[in-house]
């Protein structure tokens, strides 16, 4: 897929429409349509790269941006005190299905334990 043709591209573009929560010169925050937890928001890269481990090699300070923007957001709609869940998807098995990077930040209730073993803190 190009990054014409990314479904966050065309709502960057403004050809689709999404419910933005922030947007700078490299970063847009959209809630999820199908969101999983009360607060649900995709924080997206303009620039396009297919997952986190892309990003990571390519540019580390806009990985960096995409956290400090959850951060922010995860304050104003009052999730950071009772806790709140920053993730990235990395290829099919793990469950991406668009393949341009988004962090999700889930929170506003109780998310429990990830599957996949123990998890603690």
């Amino acid at each position: 897929m190009s990054d014409e043709d990314s479904l966050f591209r065309k709502m960057i573009d403004r050809e689709i429409p999404a419910d933005i929560v922030h947007e700078d010169d490299r970063v847009i925050a959209i809630r999820d349509i199908n969101p999983q937890a009360p607060t649900h928001v995709l924080v997206v890269p303009k620039t396009r790269y297919r997952n986190v481990a892309e990003l990571a090699e390519a540019d580390s300070d806009l990985l960096t941006e995409l956290f400090r923007v959850a951060t922010r957001l995860a304050e104003r709609d009052g999730v950071a005190e009772s806790g709140y869940r920053l993730l990235f998807n990395t290829n099919a098995d793990a469950g991406q299905t668009i393949f341009h990077v988004h962090l999700h930040l889930l929170g506003g209730e109780p998310l429990g334990a990830l599957t996949g073993g123990p998890m603690h803190g």
